[in-house]
């Protein structure tokens, strides 16, 4: 009878599936705590997109009364415009249409904030959508994308301001993945719908730009008698407890040489600070910014215009998500994503406690060494030359479950299967080296040494005939015996002996085999 729970094969079956099933639970298991902040950051990505249309509102309106005014000065940059808000808004409707799509997937019904997603940590709906080979959604947004980067830097001149285009809406591959494959594989629900309302911030501000620039190249003269605008121009409008906000405020459409009074809060503004208004962050909310600029007009009177804006200070946070699941196996590597919202990759940094933790590309591997005792991993993020703790993430490291063994063979079509019991051709068997084994459940696929194992006979009396290999090849009396069965009969593959990849033996379940 073969080995199993209380000598049950389906109990022990029955067993292997439930552990399947809670793993598999676990893998799913979203901080809530890392959804909470998606939502904080969500909340201020879509202040800032509605600031962001404003601005671009009043350039477009800018724009159009230059062309009004000057049609002759003014027509080649007005058909400019016109062309990149075209491409813009359609990329923005694609991009809000998929959002929309991802939580009708995840909640069964329309998107209205990020607040509001019900099943913020739903790990399907974002490729189900993004990635769904009919549709191509996430392709088609990818390819828009490329689009309206090409067109905004024919339109861009500065070096500086390429750059930062290019870094915005930028679509590489990353780790061989396609950028829809990374913003939507393995990623919850409220994540991608935040990756994507800041997708929309990076295509309004980007539009605003390059729309500011064409602007300017019209002749600015005509275009500071017509409309006189204050505007707050921020490094970053999200800011980490601790760090620094810093902004410019301008007055658009003026002599670059002119010096307005600038009154920030009720304080004026230094001549020196050449318009830049810093404020550090010390606690966590919303700040407004409120003031007005004074500047002495061609004819002698003073133009005054009023200015409003807002910095947010979010908490420090920081996502540790392995893409195993959220333990770490000891002994072998297990790949992780470190992201912190609002800071690139080359800021992030990070260490762990029991075993090492590697930077490799946009990911990291951490290799615990102690089965039982926790890994910490704690994330750092520099600013302006500051290196700064955002977080301590906690993950629980245990030994790699045991593997199952199985015979690998190639049936009659050419293709390689993995036979783990039951019934199986005498063709098939005598086909196949040896016995291999591996933990292969759909989460992890990890393939172990097999050092020895016994295939165990019956002969016309009922009695044990054991046959044993001292490696992961059938020995020629096991094959001889193989070779005598005939259809119908059985015999099994007991103590097999596996080493895996953190250099442990283990005793793995026995496999009964019926001769087909």
């Amino acid at each position: 009878m073969a080995a199993g729970t209380s000598g049950n094969p389906n109990r022990q079956r029955m067993i292997n599936l439930m552990y399947l099933v809670f793993i598999a639970m676990v893998a799913l298991n979203v901080s809530g705590e890392v959804l909470d902040g998606f939502k904080k950051v969500g909340d201020g990505l879509e202040t800032m997109l509605k600031g962001a249309e404003t601005r671009n509102a009043s350039s477009a309106y800018e724009l159009n009364n230059a062309y009004n005014l000057h049609p002759e000065k003014a027509e080649e940059a007005f058909t400019k415009g016109k062309k990149l808000q075209s491409v813009a808004d359609s990329l923005y409707k694609h991009i809000e249409f998929v959002k929309q799509q991802i939580v009708l997937k995840s909640d069964g019904k329309p998107l209205t904030t990020i607040a509001n997603i019900k099943n913020q940590d739903d790990m399907n709906a974002p490729s189900v959508v993004m990635l769904n080979p009919v549709t191509r959604y996430g392709e088609k947004m990818r390819k828009q994308i490329e689009a309206f980067r090409t067109i905004a830097l024919s339109y861009t001149t500065d070096p500086a301001k390429r750059e930062a285009i290019e870094k915005a809406l930028s679509t590489q591959k990353t780790d061989n993945k396609l950028w829809e494959e990374s913003i939507s594989e393995s990623m919850p629900t409220i994540a991608t719908v935040t990756l994507l309302t800041k997708l929309q911030t990076d295509v309004r501000s980007v539009e605003g730009e390059v729309l500011s620039q064409l602007i300017r190249g019209i002749d600015v003269g005509d275009l500071r008698v017509n409309k006189v605008v204050a505007q707050v121009i921020p490094d970053s409008r999200i800011v980490m407890q601790g760090g620094s906000y810093r902004a410019q405020i301008v007055l658009s459409s003026i002599d670059s040489l002119a010096q307005p009074e600038i009154i920030v809060n009720g304080t004026t503004l230094p001549k020196d600070k050449e318009g830049f208004f810093t404020a550090t962050a010390l606690h966590a909310g919303t700040f407004p910014i409120t003031g007005s600029v004074k500047m002495i007009a061609g004819d002698g009177s003073t133009i005054t215009r009023e200015f409003s804006s807002e910095y947010i200070v979010t908490e420090p946070m920081a996502s540790v998500s392995p893409t195993l699941m959220n333990v770490l196996y000891a002994g072998i590597d297990n790949p992780l994503t470190i992201a912190v919202p609002g800071m690139a990759n080359e800021q992030i940094s990070a260490t762990i406690t029991n075993g090492t933790l590697i930077r490799k590309g946009n990911n990291w591997v951490a290799r615990p060494n102690k089965v039982g005792e926790e890994a910490i991993i704690s994330v750092f993020a520099t600013t302006n030359g500051t290196k700064q703790k955002i977080a301590d993430s906690h993950l629980r490291t245990r030994a790699l479950p045991d593997p199952l063994p199985y015979i690998e063979y190639t049936d009659a079509n050419g293709a390689t299967k993995r036979f783990k019991g039951g019934q199986i051709s005498k063709r098939n068997l005598l086909s196949a080296s040896g016995i291999k084994a591996a933990i292969d459940d759909d989460i992890l696929d990890i393939k172990f040494n097999v050092i020895s194992f016994r295939l165990t006979f019956f002969d016309a009396m009922g009695n044990a005939i054991p046959e044993v290999s001292n490696n992961s090849n059938f020995s020629p009396r096991q094959l001889s015996s193989i070779r005598n069965l005939s259809r119908g009969k059985r015999f099994y593959i007991t103590d097999v002996v596996a080493k895996g990849p953190d250099g442990i033996e283990r005793k793995i379940p026995t496999i009964e085999v019926i001769v087909q």
